[in-house]
């Protein structure tokens, strides 16, 4: 190596010397100024506990802490929007309906109800009713009661899940709510199938809730169906994911502009 080069490497080699003690005793001020760190030091030390904790924190946030994040974020804010509800579901809608009618006179909203004896998710899921219905109707919100006829299926989740997995992609992107069934015996699995497959803020769990029973011994008499909605409303606004205006009205119960009846042995 040439003499003139080895004096080159020689200088700069001293000029790093130089700026590398500066930082380990602190950068100087000259005329007040404090000279930034080049940040010699950091690149040749080991990273603390802390900092590989803050980098780990901030380098590998997964999609999915994220997503938990954005779904936990309640309250949601209510739509206010006037809405074209459709109610579907089994013959819990005896009860239901005209409280829900009544909300929706009250409150500006357009409400279409489908009951269908003795339905299940699996009627439900195999046939294209819902579909057609959406199709007619153009919902902006639907509610479902479905799940009183499967309590006491075996292996519920294993025969069921399918089915209501299209249920929930025939509603696909509209808004909805599933009030689970007002159990009068422990289930055999059907509102832990509801809960887990849709999302959070669209079940409402009505196992638990102290009902009085028709005759039948099932189905909630008319007052207590429209306490039983109106426990659904007063925990709409704090947890449902889409909360709609559902202002409490004077009467009790009203009727859906139009109301739909399938039989039993329909497919």
């Amino acid at each position: 190596m040439k003499p003139h080069y080895i004096s080159l490497w020689l200088l700069l080699l001293s000029a790093l010397a130089v700026f590398v003690a500066a930082e380990a005793l602190d950068m100087p001020e000259v005329c007040e100024h404090k000279f930034k760190s080049a940040g010699f030091l950091e690149a040749f030390s080991e990273p603390t506990a802390e900092e590989e904790a803050v980098s780990a924190d901030t380098l590998f946030v997964s999609p999915d802490t994220v997503l938990v994040d954005i779904q936990q974020a309640f309250p949601m804010p209510c739509d206010s929007a006037a809405q074209t509800i459709l109610l579907i579901g089994d013959s819990m809608l005896e009860g239901l309906g005209p409280r829900l009618a009544a909300y929706a006179e009250h409150n500006g909203h357009t409400l279409y109800t489908v009951m269908w004896y003795s339905s299940t998710s699996e009627k439900w899921g195999k046939s294209d009713k819902l579909r057609r219905y959406i199709a007619k109707i153009e919902p902006t919100f639907i509610v479902v009661c479905l799940g009183a006829n499967e309590l006491l299926v075996k292996d519920i989740e294993s025969k069921r899940e399918k089915y209501v997995r299209q249920i929930l992609a025939d509603i696909d992107t509209i808004p909805f709510l599933w009030i689970g069934p007002p159990n009068w015996r422990e289930d055999t699995g059907i509102n832990r199938l509801i809960s887990k497959s849709t999302p959070q803020g669209t079940f409402f769990l009505s196992n638990g809730m102290s009902f009085e029973r028709a005759k039948d011994g099932a189905h909630p008499t008319r007052n207590s169906a429209a306490e039983w909605l109106d426990s659904v409303i007063r925990w709409m606004p704090a947890n449902a994911l889409h909360p709609i205006r559902l202002d409490v009205p004077e009467v009790q119960s009203g009727r859906a502009k139009r109301i739909f009846v399938h039989q039993p042995d329909e497919d």
